[in-house]
């Protein structure tokens, strides 16, 4: 049995690409393992505050010596990092905006990004040497974007700060097992876009 994040950043609702295969894959994942436990984590129609200098001071402080006011600055942060911990595999779905990320799902991120928490420096020291802290864990990347060509050796590699971001910084995390799937073409509509939900659904399905 393992325990499911679903983990949705869309700034739409029902008219979400993303959060359709966020859906499509849940469907499909329950069907073949019915015995496995979801969770479900919204981080931007209900929004993940950002990072700030309250944050900033509690973070960088170890928990034996922060103080009663220190420890609410990431009251929030240590609530979604024991989340993310206790799970095994992540669905995260994510639209490209502007060829990165959404804000909430920035935020989220911040949140998560904890010295000693989900990484840290392998020496003890800021020397750019680091460690994830989460183990054995899979990530599956839902994203939906616009415009097509955004893969390795493609005309819009360069463009990509969405799923190459993503696969960076979870990495850095400790999550080494990520398998991206991306709806292209959004912008094109018509037969272009169906083509490639199909594609796309048919990948989500032999999963």
């Amino acid at each position: 049995m393992n325990k499911v994040l679903i983990i949705n950043s869309s700034v739409r609702n029902e008219k979400s690409h993303s959060r359709k295969l966020t859906q499509l894959f849940e469907e499909n994942w329950k069907a073949k393992n019915p015995s496995d436990i979801f969770t479900y984590r919204e981080v931007r129609l209900k929004q993940i505050p950002a990072i700030n200098e309250k944050w900033i001071a509690s973070a960088f402080v170890k928990p034996e010596n922060r103080t009663e006011e220190n420890q609410s600055g990431v009251e929030l942060s240590d609530k979604l990092i024991k989340e993310f911990k206790e799970h095994d595999i992540y669905i995260l779905g994510t639209p490209m905006y502007n060829w990165s990320i959404p804000s909430g799902l920035k935020s989220y991120i911040d949140q998560l990004m904890r010295i000693n928490e989900t990484w840290k420096f392998r020496s003890g020291q800021p020397d750019g040497d680091y460690v994830g802290l989460l183990k054995n864990k899979k990530m599956f990347i839902l994203s939906s974007r616009g415009d097509t060509g955004y893969e390795e050796n493609e005309k819009n590699e360069h463009m990509n700060f969405q799923t190459t971001y993503l696969k960076f910084v979870f990495g850095i995390m400790g999550i080494k097992d990520i398998s991206i799937i991306s709806l292209d073409n959004e912008e094109f509509g018509g037969e272009i876009f169906e083509n490639s939900k199909k594609i796309i659904y048919q990948r989500i399905e032999q999963i």
